[in-house]
């Protein structure tokens, strides 16, 4: 039998339990909620960027094939997922693709060097759009390498059995539950969306290199995690909206425990490896120092960026050569 006091042991510590942010990521009335670098600041949340997690009703299906609701803009030095659990995705980028797709699914780019894209207008009107945009940084000897790109549809994307009952995981990236996550991101990282049924629990390892540990409740709540609450009692509820920094800085110190209440829980975990690099971050551009930012910037204005896209106006569809 095991140990109780054994398990206990090697429970992961909880170093913050917070609340998501809010963010104006397009300048406008519209907002996202944000597990970080809003609440969790940069440097404790490395190598990850950015969580997103938006959930609201679609304005409508484009009318055009080149019209996007997100229009076309660029990125460069890092590693997208767009992890869509409800309505449908859709995307163009200077790479030639255009892809969409049903959720539960996902797509995601390496940006790499640089990449154009445009995103959206695939959904019906008052139809549900939920879920997450989440941005990973990659070492600075990386950042230049060639952009790629890849569409993960529901069957690639399967929803885990666990415990033999109704609650699920997906493994988005890294290994875990005996299987490995689609995206393909260029620092190792491990990324799970757990929907635990009510009173249901689970337990799990994380990847003994990974220094970094976040666990984002999206919906529902837990009564408990790893048998504390931090400052909170432990009898109180961990509720929906929490951003949870772990202490994953001690390897003998691996599980996570998760437990959710009646409501039940739905919990996005993050784990990986920091760089401990400086960044210098200008909205889609993420490198490492303001000379690089400021070469990025003239080559847009300048028409040399992206520096690797197709030979075609990728963002006129018509313009694609007949295969």
């Amino acid at each position: 039998m095991t140990d109780p006091q054994a398990a206990l042991a090697t429970l992961m510590p909880i170093q913050i339990i917070t609340r998501q942010g809010v963010s104006h990521p397009f300048g406008d009335k519209r907002t996202v909620k944000q597990a970080f670098p809003n609440p969790i600041p940069s440097e404790q949340s490395d190598p990850f960027l950015m969580c997103d997690y938006f959930d609201s009703p679609s304005t409508g299906v484009a009318q055009h094939p080149d019209d996007f609701p997100i229009n076309w803009h660029p990125h460069s030095g890092f590693d997208i997922c767009s992890y869509l659990k409800k309505g449908f995705g859709r995307h163009g980028d200077s790479l030639g693709n255009r892809e969409t797709f049903e959720a539960p699914g996902m797509q995601w780019i390496s940006t790499g060097s640089g990449v154009e894209h445009a995103e959206g207008g695939a959904t019906p009107a008052g139809q549900e759009v939920e879920g997450f945009q989440i941005w990973i940084n990659v070492p600075a000897n990386k950042k230049q390498l060639d952009p790629r790109y890849g569409t993960v549809p529901t069957p690639d994307l399967p929803a885990l059995p666990l415990n033999g009952g109704k609650s699920t995981v997906r493994v988005l990236a890294g290994e875990a539950f005996g299987t490995k996550g689609p995206f393909d991101t260029v620092q190792p990282v491990q990324m799970m969306d757990f929907e635990l049924q009510p009173s249901d629990e689970v337990s799990f390892p994380i990847g003994g290199d990974f220094d970094t540990t976040i666990l984002y409740v999206y919906d529902g709540e837990l009564t408990h995690l790893n048998h504390q609450t931090g400052s909170h009692s432990q009898s109180s509820a961990i509720p929906r909206g929490s951003v949870i920094l772990m202490d994953a800085s001690m390897p003998d110190k691996r599980h996570i425990e998760l437990k959710a209440s009646t409501k039940g829980a739905h919990v996005m975990v993050f784990a990986g490896r920091k760089l401990r690099q400086p960044i210098s971050w200008h909205g889609p551009i993420v490198l490492n120092t303001h000379d690089e930012i400021t070469e990025t910037i003239r080559a847009i204005r300048s028409g040399q960026f992206p520096p690797v896209r197709v030979q075609w106006d990728y963002k006129k569809i018509a313009s694609k050569p007949k295969e």
